[in-house]
């Protein structure tokens, strides 16, 4: 799934900066996401797909 969200990230031109100032949520977070790591929540995982204009069922899959 952190590939799907990094590949998409990287797709729109976005640094992974300027997608969590815009989600609201920790660098850390992020990256983890990315990553693979750690277990995200919900809201976490809505914010980032809204800030990449994608739908959570096409970034999970």
């Amino acid at each position: 799934m952190g590939e799907r969200f990094r590949a998409e990230r990287l797709h729109q031109n976005l640094t992974q900066e300027a997608v969590y100032l815009t989600a609201g949520i920790d660098r850390l977070t992020l990256q983890n996401l990315e990553a693979g790591r750690g277990n995200p929540t919900f809201r976490v995982l809505l914010r980032v797909a809204h800030v990449l204009d994608v739908s959570l069922a096409d970034l999970v899959g």
